[in-house]
């Protein structure tokens, strides 16, 4: 019984790996994707249960990878060991976009940008504060969380953030940060503190481009609500 039921999983096991090797991630739903994923952790596993409890808890591949270790570790059948992966698994895919927008002119590849940003932050259950330092042809020249805070405040320090710009070199910023309830909407205390590095950057000679605000379900960019 054991080695038939062995026999199936190694089998189903080849017929997804094939499938992916020939289509790609596009020819597969996110259960057969987080399946794929989960083979490395649970070698010996049939591996589509637990996809499909992890996709009915948190509702898409990326939601998935990026949920909290300890949230992961209330699904029955993800330990440690699962854990661990899909949290590596989420790194590299940060990793990766971290890649595509390092080095590049910023204002060139916003949507990579965008992308990259939503992927580090939207998911984050603690509120964060990240700024963007590119140079004087607005190359992104270096990607820093200033503060991490709680679920609904991070604290933000100006004159911080423009001595930071100036041990860079920077001649702008883009200010980004994450609003775990989801809603991306700019609060009053947001618009305030951007005056405020916006007033102190300035004073400086250094540009602020925008400041993003990711949700889950989407950004808003200061500059198109016409709030720089």
């Amino acid at each position: 019984m054991t080695d038939s039921h062995d026999n199936g999983t190694a089998g189903h096991r080849e017929r997804l790996r094939t499938r992916f090797l020939k289509g790609g991630a596009d020819a597969m739903p996110d259960y057969e994707l987080l399946e794929l994923t989960l083979f490395a952790a649970l070698p010996r596993r049939d591996t589509k249960p637990l996809a499909k409890a992890l996709l009915a808890r948190f509702g898409s591949f990326a939601e998935v990878i990026a949920a909290p270790r300890a949230r992961l570790l209330e699904i029955q059948g993800v330990g440690e060991n699962v854990a661990n992966h899909l949290k590596i698994v989420e790194a590299a895919a940060q990793r990766l976009g971290k890649t595509s927008v390092m080095g590049r002119a910023a204002l060139s590849s916003w949507s990579a940008l965008l992308d990259y940003c939503t992927a580090a932050m939207a998911r984050s259950d603690r509120e964060e504060f990240r700024v963007l330092f590119l140079d004087r042809k607005n190359v992104l020249v270096a990607d820093e969380v200033q503060n991490k805070g709680t679920v609904d405040h991070a604290p933000v320090y100006p004159r911080e953030i423009v001595k930071r710009a100036l041990e860079l070199s920077a001649s702008a910023m883009i200010l980004v940060h994450n609003h775990p309830s989801g809603d991306s909407t700019p609060s009053k205390a947001d618009i305030a503190m951007t005056r405020e590095i916006v007033t102190a950057a300035k004073a400086l000679g250094i540009a602020v481009h925008d400041h993003l605000v990711i949700g889950r379900a989407g950004h808003s960019s200061f500059k198109s609500l016409g709030l720089l």
